[in-house]
């Protein structure tokens, strides 16, 4: 199988589930960045955020104008929120607390839509 589609379709899964059970359980979010206040928990986080961008890097950095350089910003993300969180985690937080407030149901739409964006090329269930 080709690393984009199975990229498509894990990242589409992944972002399908996370939109699911924040909805039908919203303190979650809170709950994370409540456990972002313990080391223990942000070093973990971190050092897994910091491994499935690296992963996701090497196996796909593709800067085409389509639909696999969306699971590229994706592995980058990660990366980079992973390393932020490692290195400066207070100021992170910080910034990551207010974008999540101010945009939330929009953060969320979007995961929904580009979910399921991905699983529709991985599948090509629509043709667009």
């Amino acid at each position: 199988m080709d690393n984009s589609i199975f990229l498509a379709k894990f990242w589409g899964y992944y972002l399908l589930i996370f939109f699911v059970i924040l909805s039908f359980n919203p303190k979650r979010i809170r709950q994370i960045f409540n456990d972002l206040e313990d080391q223990k928990f942000l070093i973990i986080f971190s050092f897994l955020a910091i491994i499935i961008g690296l992963i996701n890097i090497l196996f796909h950095n593709i800067w085409e104008p389509n639909w696999k350089l969306i699971i590229t910003l994706i592995g980058w993300s990660s990366l980079l929120i992973g390393l932020s969180l490692f290195s400066i985690p207070k100021r992170t937080i910080h910034w990551l607390k207010l974008v999540n407030i101010r945009f939330v149901q929009a953060i969320y739409t979007l995961l929904f839509l580009i979910g399921l964006y991905l699983l529709n090329i991985a599948y090509a269930i629509i043709i667009i």
